[in-house]
């Protein structure tokens, strides 16, 4: 036989394009358009039904960026469409352009007394019109949303930030009319649409692929051009052979499952993403109606909570397919946050939120954790989950590597206290696929466990902006569930898929350590504003919290359970991981900025509230000490008089200014840098000879793309040392520093002091920043021979190494920590603290006499232009401390004490310490009242040091009972509580472990 494939494909793909997908509608009928815009920010329907319509004609322009215009429809179905096989639907474009939905206008249509019927999207462009001979009377509400995306190039615009984006209208009406759908015509089309994207993944050398393209080819033979609806059923029928051969016997499983990822901000604000959440339910609702099969699952339970507030009805009906099992809650978070930055408290509670949400208003407990788009995942994590009483997770972002592959796609991981959860990568390597050949075939020949698992997760619906699936999508999953060729795609559940594939891989392999993103370096770093925001707000809560719980336990004070729940779900919002990693547009980071500075005014004036209750009346000065750790003879969680340590001395030599006290002498010469560090105790030098620190460096920061996510490698390529200062003096004040420079459009200040406590040396700089596309960094070469740095992170820390062995090490050019890293060799150690800086890179360098030093280097600003053209710039401030002689303990220490600044209060007395650890090993991250009103009181901690600890903590208030719990606060198995001798509550804990434990309190009388 003659090879006329090619042909024959040219054939087939010119009959679908002009004869199948023009001939899905039959008939088409005008309706009478009539229009109202808003004349700002969106309103409900209740306000928008009431307005003067003016007519309104397609081909209109309309909407302004970020408007809306609310369309109202009225018409008729022709009673002559009363035909078998078809429907009447609306059928709508507002100027939609070709790529994916969520990135530009969308709609909700609306019936006339206000229920939602579904949405308007891109790739999802129909509303139901009711029977022939029936009236119609629809409201869209049409959202003008700016397609900042494009087709990711990245290209600089203003249309991010509302008062930039201009009035001109961005859309133009192109269709808004009632079609008659052909539904034999609709279904050959998905028929053709699954076989040949099937057909397309196969080797020509494969009888199935000949069998496929000859089988399209009498279909065409079949369809009569010129009577398309009369000859489909026709074309459908030579077709059904093909269809109908079952899967392979080995064939690959996926367990297909609705999604929308719905991003809670990015290239839109927050508001939004309200929207979006309403839109994408109600198509998911409106699906539910037409396909039993069809589950659905959706995280976050914020978007639940704007569902419940916004859109009532809507929730309501969201909330009895939840109870029918098909609408699926998942994931337990209040929202898809980030996982490397959040503090530790904060990513407790992003479940602690999520959690009592889901089982409160609607009645389930997600045991999966869901977080497909985070930018890598901290190794904190598995902990963290278990301790939330969840199972399993759920991601795909590491399929986004640039260098290494994940060598699983179902795997234990472990977490660095020894943890393990079940997590699973769907190999489809996609959150928002659409069920095509293409996807099935990747899925199946990624699949990492060929062999030992059979069944891997399918994530199908549109995405990042929501929209969700389409009943193209549920055809395909129709077509595919036993389809000679193709994986065997089965709708399931989240769960179901979970148990099933850990029941047949109990012994999968093991991950250990945190999931390095090889990618989207650059979000430790871009928003500089943001992210002081999220790090003051959390160790705001944390005193807020503290101070309320000792004002309730010790003087009887009301405590603020709704104040402080409505500011941590402010916080925790401002996680998600388009927010505080820095690349959402400017609108929604002006919006954060302005919500951190709602959020310190209300935790300023709770905590003052409790200070002054706790202190009493009188003038004795006072110091209020939040962290862990005694600090200027106040111990930690208390308040008592300080004795503050002696002041530096700054004096003059040869070599530049030199800062002095009974353990550091610092020498800062001419150019603001630091030539000599020298631990006076120790008797050594810090600061190899030849070297400075306190070294601004300015790079290139031009990534390849996603500017405001990437850092790539070659900005080490061009930069320069920042070393011209205008200025080095003593401060007023005699006792420390000041250094001014300037550079390009900058300038900079720094103040450095020596810390009498501690001995550590602060850094502040204050920067007034006006660079594009620029990375600033503070660099500290170390004369200390480290094979490995310690960073923070949640409850604990990881080890990374300084060299480049691997390739796994190399791709780990910039990374993460919270509030400090440590770098050390055996006998000798350097801690770098800081109160708002998460990038870092740590590398050794070759000294010219041999050996090696290490370089700290803390990354400060970036200036990226896109989503945000004017990201960063402006007034930026950062404190940076260097504590020489430093144990692991020692940089515990010092990050509590940079973030956490003493509070002086003049009362009646000192204030005793709500509790006490007698092991400093053993830190309290946070002590609450419970979240059940009970008026027990909640103490958190963990083991800080990785290595195992025994140690008594004393209440001091009266108290009955202790149980460890969870993180929800459900009594769990006791593991770390061994003993209460004398009102005391002996521990021993594994290291790095987290430990909650529940004290029932008995009076409210202070038992100093």
């Amino acid at each position: 036989m003659h090879d006329n494939r090619v042909l024959l494909e040219a054939r087939i793909e010119r009959v679908i394009r002009e004869r199948i997908k023009p001939a899905v509608y039959r008939r088409t009928a005008p309706l009478t358009i009539a229009s109202w815009t808003v004349d700002d920010e969106p309103v409900p329907f209740d306000a928008a039904i009431g307005q003067s319509y003016e007519p309104f004609a397609v081909g209109g322009a309309w909407g302004k960026p970020w408007g809306t215009v609310w369309f109202h429809l009225t018409g008729g179905v022709p009673a002559e469409w009363a035909e078998d096989g078809t429907r009447a639907e609306l059928v709508v474009d507002l100027g939609f352009s070709a790529t994916l939905p969520g990135f530009q206008a969308e709609g909700t249509a609306y019936t006339a007394d206000g229920v939602i019927i579904k949405a308007i999207e891109p790739l999802n462009s129909y509303i139901p019109a009711g029977n022939a001979g029936e009236p119609v009377d629809i409201y869209l509400e049409a959202a003008a949303n700016p397609n900042i995306a494009g087709i990711f190039t990245f290209g600089v615009t203003e249309l991010g930030d509302k008062a930039t984006a201009g009035d001109s209208t961005s859309y133009v009406l192109r269709r808004l009319e009632l079609g008659q759908l052909d539904v034999a015509v609709w279904e050959l089309l998905q028929d053709t649409w699954t076989l040949i994207g099937l057909m397309n993944e196969l080797p020509h050398s494969l009888p199935r692929r000949a069998d496929i393209l000859h089988a399209l080819g009498r279909m065409a033979d079949a369809l009569d051009p010129d009577n398309v609806a009369g000859t489909a059923a026709a074309a459908r029928a030579t077709l059904v052979g093909v269809l109908a051969s079952p899967a392979y016997a080995s064939a690959h499983r996926l367990a297909a499952v609705g999604h929308a990822h719905i991003d809670s901000a990015w290239l839109w604000p927050v508001r939004e993403t309200v929207r979006k959440v309403a839109r994408t339910f109600s198509n998911v609702l409106a699906l539910m109606d037409e396909d039993p099969d069809f589950t659905f699952a959706a995280s976050s339970a914020q978007q639940y909570a704007w569902l419940q507030v916004y859109y009532p009805e809507l929730f309501e009906r969201v909330k009895k397919q939840v109870a029918a099992g098909r609408f699926i809650p998942v994931g337990g978070m209040w929202v898809e946050s980030d996982t490397n930055m959040p503090g530790g408290e904060a990513l407790a509670r992003q479940f602690v939120a999520g959690k009592k949400f889901f089982m409160e208003e609607l009645g389930v407990e997600p045991l999966e954790v869901w977080l497909p788009d985070s930018f890598g995942y901290t190794a904190s994590l598995p902990q963290i989950v278990a301790a939330a009483g969840s199972r399993w997770l759920l991601t795909q972002k590491m399929s986004w590597n640039e260098t290494n592959r994940m060598p699983h796609h179902t795997f234990w991981w472990e977490g660095i206290d020894g943890t393990r959860i079940f997590t699973h990568f769907p190999p489809v390597d996609t959150y928002s696929a659409e069920i095509s050949g293409k996807e099935l075939a990747k899925a199946e020949r990624q699949y990492a466990e060929k062999g030992v698992g059979t069944t891997s997760l399918l994530p199908f619906g549109w995405g990042d902006g929501g929209g969700g699936p389409t009943r193209e999508m549920l055809a395909a999953a129709a077509r595919t569930r036993d389809l000679e060729g193709s994986p065997r795609v089965t709708m399931t559940t989240p769960e179901q898929f979970f148990q099933s594939a850990h029941r047949e891989y109990i012994e999968a392999p093991v991950w250990s350590g945190e999931m390095y993103l090889e990618f989207h370096r650059g979000t430790y770093t871009s928003q500089a504003k943001t992210k002081r925001g999220n790090r003051r707000s959390e160790h705001l809560l944390r005193e807020a919290e503290l101070w309320a719980t000792a004002a309730t336990a010790l003087r009887g004070t009301e405590y603020p359970y709704d104040a402080l729940d409505d500011v941590w779900k402010t916080v925790l919002l401002q996680q998600f991981h388009d927010i505080l990693p820095g690349t959402s547009i400017a609108w929604v980071h002006q919006e954060a900025e302005r919500n951190y500075a709602a959020v310190a005014k209300t935790l300023g004036e709770q905590i003052t509230r409790s200070l002054e209750v706790l202190a009493g009346s009188g003038s004795h000065p006072l110091t209020f000490n939040a962290g862990p750790n005694s600090r200027d003879g106040v111990p930690g969680l208390s308040a008592a008089t300080a004795a503050r340590a002696g002041a530096a001395k700054v004096t003059e030599s040869g070599a530049g200014l030199v800062i002095t006290n009974d353990r550091v002498r610092v020498v800062i010469d001419d150019r603001g840098l630091i030539v000599s560090m020298r631990d006076l105790v120790a008797d050594r030098e810090v600061i190899p000879a030849g070297e400075t620190a306190n070294l601004l460096q300015l790079f290139r920061d031009t990534p390849i793309q996603w500017d405001a996510w990437d850092i790539d490698e070659t900005y080490k390529n061009v930069g320069r040392d920042l070393t011209e200062a205008s200025s080095v003096a003593v401060t007023d004040d005699g006792f420390g520093v000041r250094v001014n420079r300037s550079f390009g459009s900058s300038s900079v200040v720094q103040t450095l002091r020596l810390n009498g406590a501690t001995g550590a040396l602060d850094i502040h700089t204050a920067i007034d920043w006006h660079e594009s596309q620029k990375l600033l960094k503070l660099a500290f070469p170390l004369a200390i021979h480290a094979d490995r740095a310690a960073s923070e992170m949640q409850f604990g820390h990881v080890y990374r190494p300084t060299h480049a062995n691997t390739s796994w090490d190399s791709a780990r050019f910039e990374t993460v920590a919270h509030r400090w890293v440590h770098v050390g060799e055996p006998g000798y150690g350097v801690a770098v603290a800081n109160d708002a800086s998460y990038g870092h890179d740590i590398r050794r360098a070759a000294l010219p006499g041999g050996g090696t030093s290490t370089v700290v280097r803390v990354s400060l600003l970036r200036a990226p232009l896109f989503p945000d053209p004017a990201s960063d710039q402006g007034q930026q401030e950062f404190v940076v401390s260097l504590r020489v002689g430093a144990e692991i303990a020692d940089a515990v220490d010092e990050g509590y004490r940079v973030n956490l600044p003493l509070r002086e209060v003049r009362g009646a007395g000192p204030v005793a310490p709500l509790v006490v650890v007698t092991n400093p090993a053993i830190v309290v991250e946070a002590v609450k009242l419970a979240e059940d009103r009970s008026g027990d009181v909640i103490v958190r901690l963990y083991e800080s040091l990785g290595a195992r600890a025994r140690g008594d903590l004393a209440p001091g208030f009266g108290w009955s009972d202790v149980t460890e719990t969870d993180l929800l606060e459900r009594e769990t198995e006791p593991s770390a509580v061994i003993g209460r001798p004398d009102r005391t509550i002996s521990l021993s804990l594994r290291p790095f472990q987290l430990v909650t434990l529940r004290l029932h309190r008995t009076t409210t009388e202070n038992l100093e």
